[in-house]
């Protein structure tokens, strides 16, 4: 998933996908450890607020990795 990076007043901001919102329970207020690996050109994001999803739920979010056979 691509995102853009846009102005948030003085700072710079990556909006999170709603559908990740939704799924995992983040609400406006809740905290985030933010951790950086600038070599890797990554930034790690852990919610306090997230709930763990259920395994049924993860298996109904993925999409097949079979095709199917005519």
């Amino acid at each position: 998933m691509l995102k853009k990076v846009i102005r948030a007043g003085n700072s710079t901001a990556v909006t999170v996908p709603a559908e990740f919102v939704k799924s995992v329970g983040v609400k406006v207020g809740d905290m985030v450890d933010v951790r950086t690996a600038p070599e890797k050109g990554r930034v790690i994001y852990t919610f306090s607020g997230a709930r763990q999803l259920t395994l049924e739920t993860r298996l109904f979010r993925e999409k097949p990795s079979v095709t199917k056979k005519p």
